[in-house]
């Protein structure tokens, strides 16, 4: 299916950016507008995220491919196409199995393995809480706090929260993201012995452990072009909490 798409700039190359769990095209709206000096940028909602549709299922296959098709109706292909985490593995696959529309990969903080399943208990708080009676924000944080102890964690989370005339609802399609988390957490099967042999950089944050020593060689059988960069005081959501940093080290691999 396409994706909504929200456009940064009218000239330059074409980048794709995407988010990852939990997220929208909304978090790269500052490095957006930075790159859009000299590029056009194209910020997606990957699907059951940010006003993209609601749909049953959710399979990095099925993400790859939501990507692949709204590339090509947006007639700017084949792009430098950027993604954190999961959005970061969404581009992984749409680089292995749609190469035509990849000029270039850039891959935040993910490698092409499985990790141990996460954010399961921050799914169900939030489809767990009462938001039947909710007016401000703060009420919904509150119910949050004994799943999800960080206060910064919580926020980027309740970024997902609307509240307006109807009442309180969460944006993303949680039911559906709580049952495929096991697969998102994975690495699709559907990516043995494909290879894509364009210009890949690998960005991780110094203090996180998404992308590890002992994944290289795993991402070359991928991705024999891989080039690396550490954006060393960044955890994982690097381009949001070093953004001069990442993009210091995005830009020049950038056309």
């Amino acid at each position: 299916m396409k994706l909504p798409v929200t456009s940064y700039g009218e000239t330059g190359t074409p980048v794709v950016v995407m988010h990852g769990l939990f997220g929208s095209g909304r978090n790269w709206m500052t490095a957006a507008r930075r790159l859009a000096d000299r590029h056009r940028v194209f910020a997606f909602d990957l699907r059951n995220h940010g006003s993209s549709p609601h749909v049953d299922t959710m399979s990095y296959p099925e993400m790859a491919d939501d990507v692949r098709e709204t590339i090509e109706s947006l007639g700017a292909g084949p792009v430098a196409l950027v993604g954190h985490s999961m959005g970061g593995k969404t581009a992984m696959l749409t680089a292995l199995q749609h190469p035509s529309v990849v000029e270039r990969l850039v891959v935040v903080d993910a490698a092409p393995v499985a990790y141990p399943p996460a954010f399961v208990e921050y799914a169900r708080a939030m489809r767990n809480a009462d938001l039947s009676s909710v007016t401000r924000r703060a009420e919904v944080d509150a119910q949050l706090v004994d799943a999800v102890p960080t206060p910064g964690t919580r926020a980027f989370l309740l970024q997902n929260l609307i509240l307006d005339a109807d009442g309180a609802r969460w944006r993303p399609n949680l039911p559906v993201i709580e049952a495929a988390l096991p697969a998102i957490s994975g690495w699709p099967a559907e990516a043995a012995g494909l290879v894509y042999d364009g210009p890949t950089l690998f960005i991780y944050g110094g203090k996180s452990d998404y992308v590890q020593q002992d994944h290289r060689a795993t991402i070359a059988s991928y991705f024999p072009q891989a080039a690396y960069a550490e954006v060393p005081e960044a955890g994982h959501w690097v381009h949001a909490e070093r953004l001069d940093d990442f993009l210091a080290v995005l830009t020049p691999f950038l056309r």
